[in-house]
């Protein structure tokens, strides 16, 4: 059967004079295939845990609400994926199918991100997680193998540990040639002492003040190719916890997930010490990343090794101070002079530790302009197609420091807030008919910035696909 664009997508596509990248597509797998890969790598025993996963929902629907706090049962997407829309929901789940339609909705080439094997970032049972992980990677392999011309399957790259992270990405990279990988940059862990209250979880990044060093797997990407990319999900987390409602746990959700992984990275020091990689933030918009830019610059600024200084309560003039209250503090402060000590006490305390003052020393940032060229170069924000502020990547007048932040077009087929799928290049092509975006910056976000992030390792990533031409033209 063809599926023919509409006029909208037609309309658009003759406009453009390049192809278009989708950077995160979302597959639904096929679960009785994933299953008998689950039995087959772990056994039975581990694929009915699989099972019981596969059937939570009323399994939570029991738990009284006054014991969801302690059960760590949170609110989570109930309805989540197509189904007035059967041919979306088929799309998502048949690769022939999203094949034949993508002329239709408008993409040259889409990378596919799993939908249940997102679990996998998250999923504490480390026997499950390490089986769900290879299976769903063996899948996304088979599943997509013929249509590698315009499909690029992702995989599932578990990272409780860097070694179960380092086995998997020679697994799925080294063994079943995926080229993109998923991670992330969050850990829910237990906390100590508090190991068998499944509510009681801390959230460990996977740089900076992490349990473990992931240096290795950073490095191992940097051998393999691949790029990390982090697509995590920050429901059930502080603010995010209701036991009612998914709209309240799900906005803001994966900027708020994006946000602390990279703060990890950055203060960690991973980005400075891999200047090969590029890194990529996905679901959670660009706006997060103006902010984050800003506020990384006024920290380092006002808190540098140097700078810091500026607060040394060495530095105090404790008699030009006492001079000051006598002259001009009321009767009420005069009187409490002897008081001065315990007055000057909190937030600057004078005894701190020399080796923990600068702050930045772990990240191996040394000046404001190593903070801008990460962001200018290296950090890459995935992009919804019907969020409107994935202009503010090219205003460049409202980013700190003037940047030009790297936003990639992605269209989320394959859940909830895509309702039909033929919706998502009109829905992106918008800004340029507000004149939020010009054609040069819908080509970076749409195709130029794609080509740039996932060619950075693997100079042969578009290689064999139906860009190739387009691809290899693109200035690095």
């Amino acid at each position: 059967m063809t599926y023919l664009a509409s006029p909208a997508v037609q309309s658009i596509r003759a406009q453009l004079d390049h192809p278009v990248i989708d950077t995160d597509g979302h597959v639904i797998e096929y679960m009785p295939w994933v299953r008998d890969l689950v039995v087959d790598i772990a056994g039975e025993d581990v694929a009915q845990r699989l099972d019981q996963m596969v059937g939570s929902a009323p399994l939570v629907r029991q738990v009284p609400g006054e014991l969801r706090r302690q059960a760590g049962v949170t609110r989570s997407a109930w309805w989540a994926l197509p189904s007035r829309n059967t041919l979306d929901r088929a799309t998502a789940m048949l690769p022939g199918l999203l094949y034949n339609r993508l002329d239709q909705i408008g993409i040259d080439v889409a990378l596919l991100y799993p939908t249940y094997g997102l679990t996998v970032t998250a999923f504490a049972d480390d026997e499950l997680r390490q089986a769900m992980a290879r299976a769903f990677n063996i899948y996304m392999a088979e599943a997509h193998a013929e249509f590698s011309d315009r499909l690029i399957p992702v995989a599932s790259i578990p990272m409780f540990t860097p070694e179960e992270a380092i086995a998997e990405l020679d697994h799925a990279v080294g063994e079943l040639g995926l080229k993109a990988v998923m991670l992330s940059g969050v850990i829910p862990r237990p906390i100590p002492g508090a190991e068998n209250v499944r509510g009681a979880r801390f959230i460990n990044g996977v740089g900076h003040d992490s349990e473990y060093d992931y240096d290795p797997v950073w490095q191992r990407c940097q051998e393999l190719g691949v790029c990390p990319t982090f697509h995590a999900s920050a429901q059930g987390w502080g603010s995010r916890a209701s036991r009612t409602n998914y709209v309240h746990n799900h906005i803001g959700n994966f900027a708020a997930a994006g946000e602390a992984g990279l703060r990890s990275l950055l203060l960690g020091g991973a980005p400075m010490r891999f200047p090969e990689l590029r890194w990529a933030f996905l679901e959670g918009g660009v706006a997060w990343g103006a902010n984050f830019l800003g506020d990384a610059l006024g920290h380092y600024e006002k808190r540098n090794s140097e700078a810091i200084q500026h607060y040394n309560p060495a530095s105090l003039d404790r008699d030009e101070l006492r001079s000051l209250i006598e002259s001009h503090g009321s009767d009420a402060v005069t009187q409490r002079l002897d008081g001065l000590d315990y007055a000057l006490q909190m937030l600057s305390d004078g005894d701190e530790d020399d080796a923990t003052v600068d702050e930045w020393a772990e990240s191996g940032i040394r000046s404001a302009d190593d903070i801008i060229g990460l962001f200018r170069d290296r950090f890459y924000f995935g992009c919804e197609a019907d969020d409107p502020m994935n202009a503010l990547a090219y205003q460049r007048h409202l980013v700190p420091a003037g940047v030009r932040l790297r936003a990639i077009f992605a269209s989320d087929i394959g859940h909830w807030d895509v309702p039909d799928f033929t919706e998502v290049l009109p829905e992106a092509f918008e800004l340029i008919e507000k004149e939020l975006l010009d054609t040069d910056d819908f080509r970076d976000f749409v195709f130029d910035d794609p080509v740039r992030l996932f060619s950075a390792g693997n100079p042969d990533f578009f290689a064999d696909t139906v860009v190739a031409e387009a691809a290899a033209a693109v200035t690095p």
